[in-house]
């Protein structure tokens, strides 16, 4: 007898190797995972420029860090993680502003962007990350904390509008994807792009109050270290899990905190752990 459903997640077209480089961008789901993935010694930008909640904004960070890093295909592969079709927008210049700065709400107007128009900044980010690296791969997937100032049913609406959205994104792709066969590159953009069902597996996978924190909105370390192991399990090629294998016990040591950091003893278990760190880095190709 079951007594709960498992959430199918599909493979994607690439993998996850060791030590790629990796940019996550969104909310603080982002900040969550990314930080998981830094635990695990990835050379990894988690939201270079704050928090990024909307896919306006999740725009703006790609052409800001796409402008001002300069480097040819600086990154592997990209996580755009959404939270919110809910934007900012300052009055005195009609822009979206990214970060309020706790300045006062007055000055601001609040609105929902459509489902074309958050299709829309998600193509225009893709667009931008492909020019910067044709092979680059993408990982779109929406965030499982829910937002209570809306009231938990708009906050279920706002979380519809960017499925849909991303359905759209992913219906274009593969439309532009047979348009392009004759394209020898390794990826076509349909290709490279992936969704990981992060929020689906906190709400009809684990589906219990245990696994969110006292606020009742914010997903435990518990719940966090599920969706990692799904992750590890779905998008991790052979030789990435092997990596995770390797480190684990060069983690461990380095985590390792001792009642007398003076000693000889421990001056050696340092030095013999920094040794162990340079064979496995120049093992992995850092």
């Amino acid at each position: 007898m079951d007594f709960r459903t498992i959430v199918d997640i599909e493979k994607p077209k690439w993998q996850i190797e060791p030590a790629e480089r990796i940019l996550f961008v969104g909310s603080c789901f982002a900040d969550r995972i990314g930080q998981r993935f830094a635990e695990e010694h990835f050379p990894v930008t988690v939201n270079p420029y704050g928090v990024m909640y909307n896919p306006a904004s999740i725009l703006h960070t790609v052409e800001r860090v796409k402008n001002d890093e300069c480097e040819e295909g600086n990154y592997d592969v990209a996580v755009l993680t959404l939270g919110t079709n809910h934007i900012y927008i300052e009055k005195a210049t009609g822009e979206i502003v990214d970060n309020c700065q706790k300045r006062p709400q007055s000055l601001f107007e609040e609105r929902e962007l459509t489902i074309a128009e958050c299709a829309d900044c998600l193509q225009r980010a893709i667009t931008q990350l492909h020019q910067w690296n044709p092979k680059m791969k993408i990982m779109l997937t929406v965030s499982p904390i829910r937002y209570q100032k809306y009231g938990f049913h708009r906050s279920q609406l706002s979380k519809s509008t960017l499925l849909l959205a991303i359905e759209e994104v992913f219906r274009d792709s593969s439309l532009h994807s047979r348009a392009s066969l004759a394209d020898p590159s390794p990826f076509t953009l349909h290709s490279s792009l992936y969704y990981f069902p992060a929020y689906e597996i906190v709400n009809d996978e684990l589906r219990d109050y245990r696994f969110y924190n006292s606020d009742m909105l914010h997903p435990t370390d518990q719940t966090v270290e599920y969706i990692w192991q799904r992750l590890v399990e779905t998008c991790f090629s052979d030789p990435a899990r092997q990596y995770l294998e390797e480190w684990h016990p060069l983690k461990k040591a380095l985590a390792h905190r001792p009642l007398n950091p003076e000693s000889a003893d421990y001056q050696l278990f340092l030095q013999k752990t920094q040794e162990q760190l340079k064979v496995f880095e120049a093992k992995w190709g850092f």
